[in-house]
C-alpha cells in the first residue's frame, strides 16, 4: 500500500484513472485532497442546508456531504482525515475508508463538543482524502461486493436500496 502524491493524483485524474467531479485547485495537498461541503443537517433542530452558512451549537451532532464526487478504481482505496483546523476549533467527525471501486459523494458525522458556536459554510474545505494503491487490484469492487452506498448524492444516512 503506497499514498499517492500531489502530482499522482493530479495524473490519475488527468489520465482518467480516477475522477474528482467539481476539482478544485486549493484542495489539492502534498499527499490528498481537501472535500469541501455541499450540505450540511442538524437532525435535533431540522436544519439542512445547500446554501450559506450555519452555526453549529456546542454538544450538537451534525451531517455533511461533499460536493465533490470521487471515483475510484478497483485498486485504488482511499483513507478520510478531519482537517485539523476543524479539530482545533472543537469538532470531531466519524469517518471511514472509501474502498476500491467507489463511486459518489460522501457523507461525514461531526460533533461540536466546544462550549462555543462553531460555523460551517458551504463550500468549506472539511476532510482530507488520502489516496492510496491496494497491493493488487480488489478481486471484488465495491461495487459487486455490497456498493450499499454507490452513486450516493448528498447526506445519505441509509443504504441505497437500487445498486447500481
Amino acid at each position: 500500500m503506497c499514498i499517492l502524491p500531489d502530482h499522482e493524483i493530479l495524473s490519475n485524474i488527468q489520465n482518467g484513472i480516477m475522477n474528482i467531479s467539481d476539482f478544485y485547485d486549493g484542495s489539492i495537498t502534498p499527499n490528498g485532497y481537501d472535500l469541501r461541503i455541499a450540505e450540511i443537517s442538524i437532525p435535533d433542530s431540522g436544519l439542512k442546508i445547500t446554501d450559506g452558512k450555519v452555526k453549529i451549537p456546542p454538544k450538537t451532532m451534525f451531517y455533511v456531504s461533499t460536493i465533490e464526487k470521487v471515483e475510484l478504481p478497483n485498486y485504488i482505496s482511499a483513507q478520510l482525515w478531519l482537517r485539523t483546523s476543524w479539530i482545533r476549533k472543537g469538532i470531531i467527525a466519524g469517518l471511514g475508508k472509501v474502498d476500491a471501486g467507489f463511486k459518489g459523494t460522501l457523507t461525514f458525522m461531526g460533533y461540536n463538543v466546544s462550549n462555543s458556536d462553531i460555523e460551517l459554510s458551504i463550500s468549506d474545505r472539511f476532510v482530507q482524502i488520502v489516496f492510496e494503491t491496494l497491493h493488487s487490484p480488489a478481486l471484488i469492487s465495491y461495487e459487486k461486493r455490497s456498493g450499499n452506498y454507490q452513486g450516493q448524492n448528498g447526506i445519505t444516512l441509509s443504504p441505497i436500496l437500487d445498486k447500481i
